[in-house]
């Protein structure tokens, strides 16, 4: 039973929003200043947006880390890890990029599957 007191409503929680599933990491470059950079083409499929704060979760190594959306270019299918991250999660490796939202609303999260050169298959 949902309380529909005041307080109740205004609960905030962070959900999920944006999702690029099974991605491929292209490159991973250490002498960079930090981040991941994402095919212009799937930012927009996923609904990311530029400098959006994102969770990386490798499901070849476990590993996972924060950084943020630098733009790739459109098309190119990269998902470049730069910086510090490139010592986490490697070139070659399978991720699920994942943005989120503190929200007081249940939300649907917009969600992509990807193929192996990272071309948008179809809505998860």
């Amino acid at each position: 039973m949902l309380n529909n007191s005041p307080s109740f409503k205004s609960v905030m929680r962070w959900l999920l929003r944006s999702k690029i599933h099974k991605a491929r990491v292209t490159h991973a470059v250490l002498d960079y200043v930090g981040s991941i950079t994402i095919d212009e083409d799937l930012i927009e499929k996923a609904g990311l947006w530029p400098g959006e704060k994102v969770l990386v979760v490798s499901n070849t190594s476990g590993s996972r880390l924060e950084t943020y959306v630098i733009v790739g270019k459109r098309g190119s299918g990269v998902i470049g890890m730069n910086g510090a991250a490139s010592l986490l999660i490697k070139a070659g490796e399978e991720v699920c990029i994942m943005g989120f939202e503190l929200t007081a609303q249940p939300m649907e999260a917009k969600k992509i599957l990807v193929d192996q050169d990272n071309k948008f298959i179809r809505f998860l």
